[in-house]
């Protein structure tokens, strides 16, 4: 059996799988302020009257580090940047302490200038000294040669336990990225590790003894006490487990749009011929650019509890939240409480729901079926030009999908796939609004924890080699060996693979249904003194995202 649990900004899912069927899902109010509580309660749930030895897998999808970042509630983080000749590095400040050292490589990872070891020691003292506990550490090449940013940790470690280094948290050579990228990861640190510690204790409690998994953004999951070291890789794992959930009802020969349509917002994500279209440079979050691959998602204010309210004799909902709807005993009327009024949601107290609606529709001077008609035509319309504007901007760059990149192709939506808890209510105006035929996917109310829980384990690999220096490295799997002057790119490509095959292994894959693809193949000559030097060879890898065997 397989457990799948998403921890959404209204609700928690789950679900509990055997090979064929849903033996037991769950649906519990999330907890902002302590999701472990709504993860482990969700488990107790799900488990109850079940041998934990059964238990093949869990697979948890949470929005603990995209609410610790869009909230402010990251850790100060200490970010020490060796850079050399370019672009001055400062243009790309950022964290709590911020340091540019002496010391520079090349584009080939050779050291131009070493680092003062001196000044080193001294900025880890102030670094002490300011009470700040985690630490960033970017050399400009070092996924061509780490040795600076190592020798920085080796000083940095007699003051520091938590310490992140650039060429572990991504091989692109995208130098702004990887400062913050690894910032991210510092930042989000702490919080992320509370949780990864309570969660692993309670499942020993429960005797719950197999792997434990954390979705990413790009729709594969990695261990969770793997994920420790790479948090910010878990940003955007709710919308993740969305797209994953809705691709078993999708048609592999057209565009799909889909929309998981919550409590507080809408996750908005789209497939090209059944395949989610990804944000191939890194996502954006809070206006960070990272170099964290990801589904090209988009996320907006409206929802099932969306914060209705008459402005300048108009209604308007969202993007607010200010708790459920009237009719669940909450104090401001909602998209819901119109559901409720007009007859299509029939729980929850009507007399508290049609109260709400009584207060929009009277100041307006209209009846209160008409308010309420609006009231959902106006968050539908709000859902329905977030994703129309979304299509656009896809269409004015390159479209790449996890499996391709399509040159020259063009979104052509002929369906729109909705899940969440209110899909089944909201699907008939939506398809009303935008002409495309609107389908709940099967299961919709807990689609997105049954895409938690069926996606596949991925992993990714860079493995560079400089035939000039006789040299093939893959820095974050601790891999460098010498090569003969005539290695080719073919020799890099198999040593790339076998890497990424035992990794996999490692991280608990289905090595039978394991699917490569290559997300960087680059190979071009050297020119020294009018003549070929040698090959650089750049050469990344990853697993695939999918969903895992039936």
């Amino acid at each position: 059996m397989i457990i799948g649990i998403d921890v959404g900004g209204t609700h928690t899912d789950g679900v509990l799988l055997s090979e064929d069927e849903i033996v037991k899902s769950v649906k519990i109010p999330t907890k902002k302020d302590n999701l472990y509580e709504s993860v482990i309660t969700a488990i107790d749930s799900l488990i109850e009257n079940t041998d934990p030895s059964k238990i093949k897998r869990t697979v948890l999808s949470t929005t603990l580090t995209t609410n610790a970042v869009v909230q402010k509630k990251t850790s100060p983080v200490a970010v020490i940047v060796s850079a050399g000749p370019g672009i001055d590095p400062e243009f790309y400040k950022t964290g709590d302490y911020y340091c540019v050292v002496k010391g520079a490589l090349d584009h080939r990872g050779r050291e131009l200038a070493s680092l003062d070891e001196q000044e080193i020691r001294s900025i880890s003292e102030e670094i002490k000294k300011n009470g700040i506990k985690n630490i960033a550490l970017i050399s400009k090449f070092s996924p061509r040669n780490p040795s600076h940013e190592n020798q920085m940790e080796k000083i940095f470690s007699s003051n520091f336990r938590n310490i992140f280094k650039g060429h572990n948290v991504s091989g692109h050579l995208n130098f702004p990225g990887r400062i913050n990228t690894t910032w991210l990861n510092a930042a989000v640190h702490d919080s992320y590790d509370n949780f990864f510690r309570s969660v692993n204790e309670s499942f020993i409690e429960r005797k719950i003894k197999s792997p434990v998994h954390i979705l990413k953004a790009d729709g594969g999951t990695m261990p969770l006490s793997q994920s420790v070291k790479f948090p910010a890789q878990t940003i955007f794992s709710g919308p993740a487990a969305s797209v994953m959930g809705a691709i078993p009802c999708a048609d592999k020969n057209t565009d799909s749009i889909i929309l998981d349509i919550g409590g507080t917002t809408t996750d908005i994500a789209v497939l090209a011929k059944g395949v989610p279209v990804i944000a191939q440079n890194g996502i954006k979050i809070q206006n960070i650019k990272t170099l964290i691959r990801a589904i090209e998602t988009r996320s907006i204010g409206a929802g099932g509890d969306s914060f209705v309210k008459v402005e300048n004799s108009k209604i308007s909902a969202g993007p607010e939240r200010k708790g459920p709807a009237m009719a669940f005993g909450g104090e401001f009327p909602t998209p819901t409480d119109a559901f409720v009024f007009l007859g299509e949601i029939n729980d929850g107290d009507f007399e508290k729901a049609k109260k709400g609606i009584e207060e929009i529709a009277t100041p307006l001077g209209i009846s209160m079926e008409e308010a309420a008609e609006q009231i959902i035509d106006i968050t539908a319309k709000n859902i329905v030009d977030a994703f129309t504007e979304m299509i656009s901007d896809i269409n004015n760059k390159p479209v790449y999908t996890l499996h391709d990149f399509l040159d020259g192709y063009v979104l052509n939506p002929q369906s729109i796939l909705v899940l969440g808890g209110p899909a089944g209510v909201f699907a008939k105006r939506i398809e009303k609004l935008s002409g495309i035929k609107t389908i709940p996917v099967e299961n919709f109310s807990i689609a997105n924890a049954k895409g938690a829980a069926m996606a596949k384990p991925t992993c990714t690999v860079t493995l560079f080699a400089d035939t000039a220096q006789k040299k093939a490295y893959a820095v974050s799997e601790n891999y460098e060996e010498s090569i003969p002057s005539n290695y080719t790119r073919e020799d890099a490509y198999a040593k790339a693979k076998a890497l990424l095959y035992a990794k996999a292994e490692k991280m608990g894959a289905d090595m039978k249904n394991i699917e490569i693809e290559t997300i960087e193949d680059m190979s071009f000559n050297m020119i020294r003194g009018y003549r070929s030097s040698g090959k650089n060879i750049r050469i990344t890898l990853q697993v695939r995202p999918g969903l895992v065997s039936e």
